[in-house]
C-alpha cells in the first residue's frame, strides 16, 4: 500500500522513510507558501505600452557549463573566425577594438582582475589606453584564435555593461509648438481644478509644456564617435527612405485624447496624448518603425517592441521626485522603478478629459535628443537631426 501526497509517494516500511517523508513534505509546503506570495505581489510586465501582472509559471532550470573560449593555440573551430579582423604581426597577431572610455573599467576589472584573467585563459595581451582617454584596445598573441578567444569575451563583457547603462540620448518628435504648450497648459489647469481631490494627483505630475514629445527610441551613447555614428545613419535614413514617405514636406499631425499604460485607472503611473496623421495615413507610424529598425540593426538600440507606440506622455509619477525624469520605453535596461512609483487614481481625468484635443502640428524633423539637457526654448538640446525638407 502507498499513500501520495504534493508528488511524494510514501510506503510505510520504517520510521527512516515516515521521517523522510516529513522532510520532503515541509519542503513541499514551504515551496506553497513562496508561491502563493508570488500570487499575492506578481512581477508587473509591459505588453503593448500597459503594465499587467504576470501570472506564477514554473520554469524549468537549466545549467549551462562556462564556456572554454581557446580551447587550443591552433583550434578555431568554435570561434567566429571570420567576424573580426585580425592582422598578423612580425611577432604572432593582434585585433583593435573599439571601445568608449567609460567602458574600460568593466575589461580592467577591480585591481585589474578582469583583465589578468582574460590574458591567462587566452594566451593573450590586453592594452587598454588610459582611463578618459578614447582610443582602441589592442589584443596581441601568438596564435590566430586566442586573439579571436579573447575579442569574442571582450565583447560579450561589452555587450552585457552597456546593456546596464542608463540610456544617454533618444530619438524624438518635438511637440513644443506654441498652440500645443498652451492647450496642454490648459489640459493641466482643467484636471487641478476638477480631479485634484483624487488620489494622487498634483501639479508635480505633469510633463513640463517645453518638452512635450514623442519618443521613438533610447540609444546609449559614451562618446562623440558614438553620437556622430548616429547622426550619420540619421541622413541615410533620410536618403533612403524618409524623403520618398514624407514627400519632402512636414507631416501635419493631430494630438487628441488620452490613455493610460498599465491596465488599473484607479493606479495609474502614465497618462499620454494619442496622436495620429490628418490625413489618415500611416505614414508617421512606418518613418518611426523603419528608423527604429535601421538603429537596432546598426547596433546602436536594442529591440523593444514589433512597432513603435507613438504616444506624448503627459502625466507621469516619476516627476513626482523629479521633474527632470524621463520615463525609459524598455526594462531591459537596469532595475523597474514601477514599485517605487506613487501611483495615482486617473478614472475621473478619463472620464472627463478622454478626447481632450491639444492641436495640430507639424512635424518637419527627427531629432537626436540629449537627455537631461535643455536648449534656449527649454526642449532638449540636439545632437543631430533628419529634417522632411
Amino acid at each position: 500500500m502507498a499513500w501520495a501526497f504534493c508528488g511524494i509517494f510514501c510506503l510505510p516500511l520504517c520510521t527512516v522513510h515516515i521521517y523522510t517523508f516529513v522532510l520532503e513534505l515541509q519542503k513541499c509546503l514551504n515551496s506553497m507558501r513562496r508561491s502563493r506570495m508570488d500570487v499575492l505581489r506578481p512581477t508587473l510586465i509591459k505588453i503593448g505600452g500597459r503594465i499587467y501582472r504576470k501570472n506564477l509559471i514554473q520554469e524549468q532550470a537549466y545549467q549551462h557549463e562556462e564556456e572554454d573560449f581557446c580551447a587550443g593555440p591552433s583550434d578555431c573551430t568554435d570561434e567566429p573566425c571570420d567576424v573580426f579582423v585580425v592582422e598578423e604581426t612580425e611577432k604572432g597577431f593582434q585585433c583593435r577594438v573599439e571601445v568608449p572610455s567609460p567602458l574600460y573599467k568593466y575589461i580592467i576589472g577591480k585591481k585589474g582582475e578582469t583583465k589578468k584573467r582574460l590574458e591567462t585563459e587566452t594566451r593573450t595581451s590586453i592594452s587598454i589606453p588610459k582611463p578618459g582617454v578614447e582610443g582602441e584596445i589592442v589584443i596581441t598573441g601568438q596564435h590566430r584564435s586566442c586573439v579571436i578567444s579573447a575579442r569574442t569575451r571582450i565583447d560579450v563583457l561589452l555587450d552585457s555593461f552597456r546593456k546596464k547603462q542608463p540610456f544617454t540620448h533618444f530619438l524624438s518628435f518635438a511637440l513644443n509648438q506654441p498652440a500645443i504648450q498652451e492647450k496642454f497648459l490648459q489640459f493641466k489647469e482643467e484636471v487641478l481644478e476638477k480631479c485634484s481631490k483624487d488620489h494622487g494627483v498634483s501639479s508635480s505630475l505633469f510633463q513640463n509644456s517645453a518638452k512635450l514629445h514623442l519618443t521613438l527610441g533610447t540609444l546609449v551613447l559614451l562618446n562623440e564617435q558614438e553620437i556622430q555614428k548616429a547622426c550619420d545613419l540619421l541622413q541615410r535614413c533620410k536618403e533612403d527612405f524618409v524623403d520618398q514617405i514624407a514627400g519632402g514636406k512636414p507631416l501635419t499631425v493631430e494630438v487628441a485624447g488620452v490613455e493610460y499604460m498599465n491596465d488599473d485607472p484607479a493606479m495609474m503611473d502614465v497618462l499620454y496624448a494619442k496622436v495620429h496623421m490628418k490625413d489618415g495615413s500611416d505614414r508617421l507610424q512606418v518613418i518611426a518603425d523603419q528608423l527604429v529598425e535601421r538603429f537596432v540593426a546598426s547596433g546602436l538600440m536594442l529591440k523593444e517592441w514589433d512597432r513603435v507606440k507613438l504616444h506624448a506622455t503627459v502625466m507621469n509619477t516619476l516627476f513626482r521626485k523629479d521633474p527632470s525624469a524621463e520615463e525609459r520605453n524598455n526594462t531591459m535596461t537596469g532595475k523597474s522603478s514601477f514599485k517605487e512609483r506613487e501611483s495615482f487614481n486617473g478614472r475621473n481625468i478619463l472620464k472627463l478629459f478622454e478626447n481632450f484635443y491639444f492641436g495640430e502640428v507639424q512635424l518637419d524633423s527627427v531629432r537626436l535628443s540629449q537627455r537631461f539637457s535643455s536648449d534656449a526654448s527649454g526642449y532638449y538640446a540636439t545632437s543631430g537631426q533628419l529634417t522632411f525638407s
